[in-house]
């Protein structure tokens, strides 16, 4: 991971587009990261196993998302 100061990037925007795609580049500001800039991952499974550990295994399923989800919205409307 490579790591630039918010001056550097705008500086350089065109350089650190290329190296992003080699490696993810965290933008600091006063020496504190701000943002982080990634390569776009369209892969949805991907980015689902980079949530197993993260999501707490309590029973919690992908049906009682949706009932949640859904009630969200009605009471929204």
């Amino acid at each position: 991971m490579l790591q630039v100061t918010a001056t550097e990037f705008k500086k350089n925007l065109g350089k650190y587009l290329a190296i992003v795609n080699k490696e993810d580049i965290i933008i600091t500001r006063n020496g504190i990261p701000v943002a982080q800039v990634t390569i776009p991952k369209d892969d949805k499974v991907s980015l689902v196993n980079q949530l197993v550990g993260i999501i707490p295994d309590d029973g919690y399923t992908m049906e009682d998302a949706r009932r949640e989800r859904l009630m969200k919205h009605e009471d929204s409307d």
